[in-house]
Formats: C-alpha cells, structure tokens, sequence
C-alpha cells in the first residue's frame, strides 16, 4: 500500500556550521569587543550569552541570518526567556523543535480526514503517516498539508509506491 511519513528535522551539520560562523562573526565585530558574546549547543537547545538584552537580540539576528544562509528553517526555534546570571551578564535557550509533537499530529490527522481524501493518517511517535490506494490521493494530502500548515517546519520522507 502506497505510503508516506510526514516528520519535521533539523540538518545538525547545517546548525552546528551556522552557530560556528555566528560565533566567529561575533568574536570578530566591533560592537561586541570586551563582551562574552557566543551560541553554544547543547542536544536540542541553544543557548544565547552576551552582555544584555539588546546584544542577545544582535546575536540572535546574526544566528538567525546564518541559519537562512544554511538552508535551516528558522520556524524549528523557539525562543525562551532572557535571564540575567551573575551581575551584568544575560542569556536565553532557544530550543529547537525536531519531530511531529502530538498536538500538530492531531491537527494534520484531522485536516486530512476533513479533506474527505481516500487515505488513512496515523501518528507513529514523533512523525504522521500517511497511507492510501492511489498515489493521486497521496500527492493531494501532501500539498493539502503542505499548504495548510505553514507555522511549524514540515518534510515528506519515505514515499512508497
């Protein structure tokens, strides 16, 4: 039976290429000398230190900036609160979102059964899949998702024929 999966991935080699550049870009420009600007990564967050709000905000545009560059969609993060550690320091976690959480596969499970489409949607840990008769049917729920959800980052895997 034909199939697809629809998960959400971040390529690591692509954001750990974006938070090097960031932080050679950082340590290299002039409004940031004598600070402690720099990302660093940890599993699945990302993690903002400078001297205040406002150069947390420059380094997050530069961040965001080289992650577009990469080809990283930019909809993955989710910023968290600034905090202030230790006297006139600042920083904040970013964390990336990777996979389908269950809420957004509920949404997707029910848009396409709304569509009235001859396929069957299943979530399967952190990813949906989609199966059905005919591929036409396929092609049709992933442009009908691919159009409808444009507030988290989506990819189609595993198409099956």
């Amino acid at each position: 039976m034909p199939s697809f999966d629809i998960v959400s991935e971040v390529n690591q080699v692509e954001l750990r290429n974006a938070l090097d550049q960031t932080n050679k870009e950082v340590s290299n420009r002039f409004d940031f000398k004598g600070s402690d600007a720099r990302v660093e990564h940890a599993d699945k967050t990302l993690t903002v230190f400078a001297d205040d709000d406002f150069k947390i905000g420059q380094v997050y545009d530069v961040l965001i900036g080289k992650l577009t560059k990469r080809g990283v969609d930019v909809r993955c993060l989710q910023r968290g609160k600034v905090e202030t550690i230790g006297g006139n320091k600042a920083k904040q976690v970013i964390t990336v979102k990777v996979g389908v959480d269950q809420e957004l596969g509920k949404k997707i499970q029910k848009l396409i059964k709304d569509a009235k489409l001859k396929v069957q949607a299943s979530i399967q840990g952190d990813a949906v899949r989609v199966s059905g008769t005919k591929k036409d049917e396929l092609q049709a729920a992933i442009a009908l998702v691919r159009k409808s959800v444009t507030d988290f980052p989506i990819q189609v895997e595993n198409f099956r024929d």
